[in-house]
């Protein structure tokens, strides 16, 4: 593939990428875990103060990496920001994958980056966790750009490659403490790839002094992770004691990994996630990445030279591996940490797609597969319209978990028509009672009403009759509905599937606001 080609089709998988993930950004209900985020992001962003919380809300980077999406649509508050700006981060970050394609395709061969430039771009797990406002794709962004890094140290060792290799995993870390988990993966695939290489003579063997003159650039790489991980999780140096919290946060994360709870999942759960589902008559698969992976990972054991031979492909291929298994044998699972390895998979769909081309010999066989090749690209495309666009918060979809439900925004709705005809307006006074996960993703949702209160039990909300509006969880309702008698109306909306909330409605504003419907003066 010559250089304007491949500069064609990279082109062309990020514009369809930045479609994909940017395209009515504000349409899906926030998820709770998104909204949680939000709320953190607005306080940075009011207040100009950022402290890590090693028990919830994962690293800093994408809380400053968001303020120049806000400083840019001049917001500077909570309530002046909207989805949209949120959401833009992650998406360009989604899209920034393929640009790491770029550097990769000297090793992997530009056939095989185009490929995975274009699978990229469509990868229903990809495109639909880049439109969430959470740290996967920038976590995914920086292990691979960290991955590139490593090898290419580990290819021609230099304390510029070094540098850039410590300056992502840096990033990488106070992105998300599953970096535990994804660093070590990378440094082992280099070191085994590296004496795979050599063994066979792809790779020549470095000399005793370069060997030292490695040792050197590397402790310079480690210097610079711990560096860039301290400029963030100290605040940019107001709270130098940031970083060790973060080290502490593994014992946190440790213990959820491996406890009991609602997210604990089998072994093979990612593997079935992204191979095969199907629920309500909707069938979800990528398993024509998964099957070029594979592809491309017999193509990667060869020891001839051809497409998918030598080290990059086999480096890739044992990031991704040993990246899943290490994912898939922690108990506790969720759709979106499957990212960071599946980016892996994607890459290695590349070089699959690379290696099939070239065994078919005959121009005419070429033709039929790679008509077919593109056959499947574009059902990966619709099977992404779908996911993130017709079926966004739909459980009949394998990615959406624990999501808020359309009928929530009913009620954010009604809580914010009641409010439009009080004479408190964005004054009037709301009471949440529910539990902490019950009460998200309200927070982000009122976030422009002043007079907001939260409790988790009913008895400290008193005197409820204080607040016009008052929402409760089922496990209050009751208890509240009792106190209030018959001088609220009640009203039910769905807040997730079998999650139901009750909003109580004072009878005076809910006469002002049925008068304003009927046209009454």
């Amino acid at each position: 593939m010559s250089k304007a080609g491949f500069g064609g089709a990279v082109t062309a998988a990020l514009a369809l990428a930045l479609a994909f993930r940017l395209a009515g950004a504000a349409a899906r209900p926030m998820h709770h875990d998104e909204a949680n985020q939000a709320v953190k992001f607005g306080e940075l962003l009011e207040t100009g103060d950022y402290r890590y919380d090693r028990n919830d809300h994962h690293g800093p980077t994408l809380y400053y990496l968001t303020l120049p999406a806000a400083w840019a649509r001049g917001q500077a508050t909570l309530a002046s920001l909207d989805e949209r700006t949120l959401r833009a981060v992650p998406a360009l970050f989604g899209a920034g994958l393929i640009l790491l394609l770029v550097p990769l395709a000297r090793g992997l061969g530009r056939p095989a980056a185009a490929a995975a430039a274009m699978l990229a771009a469509v990868s229903p797990l990809l495109v639909y966790y880049s439109r969430f406002y959470i740290q996967e794709s920038l976590f995914a962004c920086f292990s691979l750009a960290c991955l590139a890094a490593v090898g290419r140290f580990a290819e021609r060792p230099s304390r510029a490659a070094a540098l850039c290799a410590g300056w992502c995993a840096g990033l990488a870390y106070a992105t998300k403490e599953t970096s535990i988990l994804l660093l070590p993966a990378v440094a082992a695939a280099a070191l085994l790839a590296r004496g795979s290489a050599e063994r066979d003579g792809s790779v020549q063997p470095a000399p005793a002094g370069d060997r030292r003159a490695r040792r050197s650039a590397a402790a310079l790489g480690l210097a610079a992770a711990a560096a860039t991980a301290f400029v963030f999780f100290s605040s940019i140096f107001k709270y130098p004691g940031g970083l060790l919290e973060s080290v502490r946060a593994f014992g946190t994360y440790a213990a959820r990994g491996a406890g009991a709870g609602p997210h604990v999942q089998p072994f093979g759960y990612y593997a079935r996630m992204l191979a095969f589902s199907s629920s309500g008559g909707l069938v979800w698969s990528e398993g024509l990445i998964l099957g070029l992976a594979a592809a491309g990972m017999i193509a990667s054991s060869r020891r001839t030279p051809g497409a998918g031979a030598g080290f990059w492909p086999r480096y890739v291929a044992l990031y991704s591996l040993i990246a899943f298994l290490a994912f898939s044998a922690v108990p506790y699972k969720t759709p979106w940490n499957a990212v960071p390895f599946h980016a892996g998979f994607v890459i290695m769909a590349g070089v699959g797609a690379a290696a099939v081309l070239e065994w078919l010999r005959p121009r005419m066989l070429k033709a039929v597969a790679l008509l077919a090749l593109a056959a499947a690209a574009a059902q990966l495309g619709v099977q992404s319209w779908r996911a993130s666009f017709t079926y966004s918060a739909d459980p009949r979809n394998p990615y959406v978990y624990a999501h808020t439900v359309p009928d929530f925004l009913r009620l954010v709705q009604r809580v914010r028509d009641v409010a439009a005809r009080s004479p408190e307006g964005v004054r009037t006074p709301v009471k949440v009672v529910a539990g902490p996960y019950e009460q998200w993703p309200l927070p982000w949702y009122l976030r422009g009403m002043t007079r907001v209160g939260y409790w988790t039990r009913a008895a400290d909300a008193d005197p409820l009759d204080e607040a016009p509006l008052i929402v409760a969880s089922q496990e209050h309702a009751d208890e509240v509905g009792a106190a209030l008698g018959d001088r609220y109306v009640q009203e039910f909306y769905g807040l997730r599937p079998e999650v139901v909330l009750t909003l109580f409605v004072e009878r005076s504003a809910w006469d002002r606001l049925i008068a304003a419907r009927a046209g009454a003066p």
